[in-house]
């Protein structure tokens, strides 16, 4: 469903976005074998295929990530080391699975998993859980999204973020329970659980304090993630049923977003958020779908996101998963934070003069973003039009069929929940706080235009800047700096420059020069003969 819809309204954007780009048969070309793959992967019904169609999905995916050639190959290599890394342990995975089942076929292992020897069940579902945990930028195993989402064309990004990510998640639904939670092997499940509610957390906080509007996306798009991954490592009916709604709604915000950053991006040559603000009148369709994506981003009623956070602060608690509503709940406000700094960056700051000729971006951008929305909207009101779908993905995955109507869900405690009602009626106490909150601050002014204030007894001039909006968060940055200093990138980095070492010192040692060699061989057998004799006497 999510490949189906976004798929072709990201083709129909790029046209608008690519315009006046090179090599656009490599772009195209690239784009369709990246939607063969996640194609692929979903139709497969054994490892081997699924294997073939990842790989093809991982390739073509990295001649996108490098196609602008903007400094992009150091963010190219990253994502294809990471990539190999998940690759090579699926196949070590699916090699091992071979071997003592006899067979590859996905519905044989699922059954057959439970035969295995709890080491080798653990083996091999840990292998596969990080082939797909990679692709869903888990934490720690994140650390070539926020490069690889923000350099990619936004054409691209938005089936990045919104499609291919899933692939990971469907990845980690079917390994998470069909196999553990089968063979009661839960607590990978809960360790899935928290690495998702932790990845949420350090993403969103990571998003708040980006200039750029992509690398902004791009660790939201992470924390987002991270919900749907909570939701299906606690493994819960409501639980599973609120990380795939989640999953559905994340493709089409985040599509959205990313469409909306490249149409700025396009209009204006810029996404930072520190140069590029006031586009409010000059792009004001841009504008409303970007408020509409946030508001579902950020959980507010009456659109999707609330619908699908509710359902799963619900299963969270019905389980007794007390901290990790803490950690869920706390991301999902701190989400606020970068909401508001995208939407004022961007398009509510003060309009600056470079930017006087800029206009709305093209029919082609402007549609998909359009009906896009639209689904945003729809889902908020009526999320039983998902639920669908949804419910016939759960059966496949071993539950029962889940009762639900049109805006109705049963929790787990069996009462009917009108999602439809409650979504409404937060909404409303929301309209009223803020019309409560707008009386109460009105005073009467006089009206004046943007140019008609003065400061210290000096007149504004034009191009003087009075957006105070660059180091917004700097208070909030400083109080987490001791956290957010660590960063896993220096972790891996420092293992490579480790890596980097020994093969310059095995470099050394192996000159091909022959004599050298001969020099080695003498010396191991002067070395082999003394520990003969220490050891054995002789």
């Amino acid at each position: 469903l999510i490949v189906m819809i976004l798929s072709p309204l990201a083709l129909i954007y790029s046209v608008g976005y690519m315009k006046g780009q090179k090599k656009l048969a490599t772009f195209y070309f690239s784009f369709f074998l990246t939607i063969l793959g996640m194609m692929g992967i979903l139709m497969s019904r054994d490892f081997v295929s699924l294997f073939i169609f990842w790989e093809i999905m991982t390739w073509a995916s990295y001649l996108l990530v490098i196609f602008l050639g903007k400094d992009v190959q150091k963010v190219g290599i990253k994502y294809m080391i990471f990539s190999a890394i998940g690759a090579y342990a699926m196949f070590m995975g699916i090699v091992i699975i071979n071997k003592h089942l006899g067979s590859v076929l996905l519905s044989d292992y699922f059954v057959g998993f439970k035969t295995f020897p709890f080491n080798i069940q653990l083996l091999t579902g840990i292998l596969l859980l990080i082939g797909f945990a990679l692709k869903s930028a888990l934490m720690p195993l994140h650390v070539w999204a926020p490069d690889a989402y923000s350099k990619s064309p936004m054409a691209f990004t938005s089936v990045f973020s919104g499609a291919l990510s899933k692939m990971g998640i469907y990845g980690l639904g079917f390994v998470m329970l069909n196999v553990f939670y089968s063979a009661d092997i839960q607590i990978v499940g809960k360790v899935i659980a928290w690495l998702g509610a932790i990845t949420a957390v350090l993403a969103t906080f990571s998003a708040v304090f980006q200039h750029n509007a992509k690398r902004m996306l791009a660790y939201s798009s992470i924390a987002q993630l991270g919900y749907i991954i909570t939701g299906i490592g606690i493994g819960t009916e409501l639980s599973v049923f609120a990380g795939l709604y989640l999953a559905v709604l994340h493709a089409v915000y985040k599509g959205v977003l990313f469409m909306a950053v490249g149409a700025v991006e396009k209009q204006t040559g810029s996404t930072d958020m520190n140069y590029v603000t006031g586009l409010i009148r000059k792009m004001p369709i841009t504008f409303f779908v970007s408020l509409v994506a946030i508001i579902a981003l950020a959980g507010v009623p009456p659109l999707g996101g609330f619908v699908g956070k509710w359902m799963l602060y619900e299963a969270l608690l019905t389980s007794e998963n007390t901290f990790l509503i803490i950690l869920v709940f706390l991301s999902s406000t701190s989400a606020f934070l970068y909401s508001f700094r995208f939407l004022y960056g961007l398009f509510l700051g003060q309009e600056e003069p470079e930017f006087d000729n800029v206009k709305e971006a093209s029919p082609f951008m402007i549609v998909p973003m359009l009906l896009l929305t639209a689904v945003l909207l729809i889902t908020g009101t009526f999320p039983g039009i998902i639920f669908g779908y949804i419910s016939d993905a759960m059966t496949n995955l071993g539950f029962e069929n889940v009762n639900w109507q049109m805006s109705v869900l049963t929790n787990e405690w069996g009462n009917n929940v009108n999602l439809q009602h409650i979504s409404t009626g937060v909404g409303v106490v929301f309209v009223f706080f803020l019309a409560f909150i707008t009386i109460k601050g009105y005073k009467k002014t006089r009206y004046v235009t943007t140019k008609d204030i003065s400061s210290s007894g000096e007149i504004i001039k034009p191009e003087d800047n009075m957006t105070f909006m660059k180091d917004f968060y700097k208070p909030f940055e400083r109080v987490l700096s001791p956290l957010l200093k660590y960063k896993i990138d220096k972790y891996y980095t420092d293992f490579a420059n480790g890596l980097d070492a020994l093969f310059d010192f095995l470099r050394k040692i192996y000159t091909g020069n022959a004599q050298t060699y001969a020099i080695y061989v003498v010396g191991f057998l002067v070395i082999l003969l003394i520990f003969s004799k220490s050891i054995f006497g002789y």
